[in-house]
């Protein structure tokens, strides 16, 4: 599936708008990364555990947005958008939008070199 934060995908023709896909998560710190960060907050630097921690998140919320898509057997999500709100003093949600659209299959045997698909296997080859 292909998924890009443009309203159009090069080389490629939108057939349908099969409407907005999302997938959220919401993340809580913990007590000891919170004591951890606290420290390293105090001499500068990255909070290396908080960007994992929404590193993992915004993962996370993007499979479950492609998940849905899929769902609606989309060939694409463009316009994808990340968005982010806290929703308690340690927690924050993760949410990533997009519109779930149909291609128009291609015409030549040629696909995008930027297309993130795979090619299915050539026929009699298991």
């Amino acid at each position: 599936m292909h998924i890009t934060n443009t309203e159009k995908i090069e080389g490629k023709e939108i057939v349908q708008d099969l409407g907005l896909v999302r997938g959220n998560t919401v993340r809580a710190k913990n007590a000891f990364r919170d004591f951890t960060q606290g420290i390293r907050n105090i001499f500068g630097g990255e909070l290396k555990a908080y960007s994992d921690l929404m590193t993992d998140a915004r993962e996370e919320a993007l499979g479950r947005m492609i998940q849905e898509a899929q769902r609606l057997n989309a060939d694409a999500v463009v316009n994808v958008r990340f968005m982010t709100s806290k929703i308690t003093g340690g927690g924050a949600e993760i949410l990533a939008y997009g519109t779930a659209v149909k291609l128009k299959s291609p015409t030549s045997g040629s696909q995008s070199s930027t297309s993130q698909e795979t090619p299915p296997p050539p026929p009699g080859n298991p």
